[in-house]
């Protein structure tokens, strides 16, 4: 049986295929990877150690000329998400109000839009594009919570910067850039991590995950997926290809909602109860948006991975006429 190849043949292969098995053992089967043990550490809950292995890894393959090149992208790219996040959902409230338009409020919106999945930007930057790439997600990491949320909410004084969580993102990444600028064997070594281990985490953050949510959500979570993937992912393409990047098409890969984004809402009630009425609707919605932008984020990246594949080769034919 040719898995492997056959995986590999499906967009994002690799990072959506045992994300999506892992749904849908926890949708059908919820109790099964609870069982403790080994079973549970690595299909349950062991997501977040070996991310952090991946990004050691990829760090490892980051070379210091290049140390610029991630900081700049995650910049360009965060600010891109945040913005397009926010300025829809301020548009959204200006023009329907705090019930939005479609069933999607304004705070779903935010919540959603400007919230990106860091894991799966990692695995499709791995696969699609360089270790620059992937070096982005110590700064997309700023976006993971709900401080960009409460930004365009006008709330900042309540919210705290995560300092400390975007220091612990970058220190893997950061002694892994070390040792393999150190040691050019030590970063040959570490290289298959940077592919190999894509797998292993996105089966746990599958199994975090429950079809379910996409029913109980209905068509309005299906569409705040669908715009986030189309609206941010597009946005970061362009990003990128105003930064002249060498792979653009990575630029999409902000175009997901990040898994913690669905306790956003319940958080933004907390501090603001206005906002409570709205907000068990707003969870379901978001939770729908994950679910779907994991779905979808990877077919834009790979569609775009390809269309800037072609443009390449037709411009070295040319070049070569």
């Amino acid at each position: 049986m040719r898995i492997l190849k056959t995986v590999r043949k499906i967009p994002g292969g690799l990072m959506i295929v045992p994300l999506l098995l892992g749904a849908l053992i926890n949708t059908l089967f919820p109790k099964a990877l609870g069982i403790g043990g080994f079973t549970t550490h690595l299909f349950k809950t062991g997501a977040m150690p070996i991310l952090a292995v991946f990004l050691f890894c990829n760090g490892a393959q980051i070379n210091a000329k290049q140390a610029g090149a991630p900081l700049i992208k995650g910049v360009a790219l965060t600010l891109s998400k945040f913005l397009i996040g926010a300025g829809l959902g301020i548009i959204v409230n200006r023009i329907w109000g705090p019930n939005g338009v479609f069933a999607l409020t304004p705070l779903v919106i935010i919540t959603a839009l400007t919230n990106s999945n860091g894991g799966l930007y990692a695995a499709l930057a791995g696969e699609y594009g360089d270790s620059t790439d992937v070096g982005a997600v110590s700064i997309l990491s700023l976006n993971d919570g709900p401080f960009f949320t409460m930004l365009a909410f006008g709330i900042t004084g309540i919210a705290t910067v995560p300092v400390m969580a975007l220091v612990a993102t970058i220190v893997p990444i950061l002694i892994g850039f070390i040792l393999g600028n150190l040691d050019e064997e030590l970063r040959d070594f570490l290289k298959p991590g940077s592919v190999l281990l894509i797998p292993f985490f996105a089966f746990p953050l599958g199994a975090a995950l429950n079809f379910g949510q996409i029913i109980q959500a209905g068509i309005p979570g299906i569409i705040l997926g669908v715009a986030c993937t189309i609206l941010t992912g597009y946005g970061g393409y362009f990003t990128m290809k105003l930064l002249k990047a060498k792979n653009p098409h990575i630029g999409a890969a902000i175009g997901t909602t990040a898994g913690n984004a669905a306790a956003t809402p319940a958080a933004l009630a907390a501090v603001d109860p206005s906002l409570a009425a709205i907000a068990p609707v707003a969870t379901v919605q978001v939770a729908a948006a994950i679910i779907v932008t994991a779905i979808a984020c990877p077919m834009l990246v790979n569609f775009l991975a390809k269309r800037e594949k072609v443009k390449v080769t037709h411009k070295a034919k040319i070049q070569g006429d």
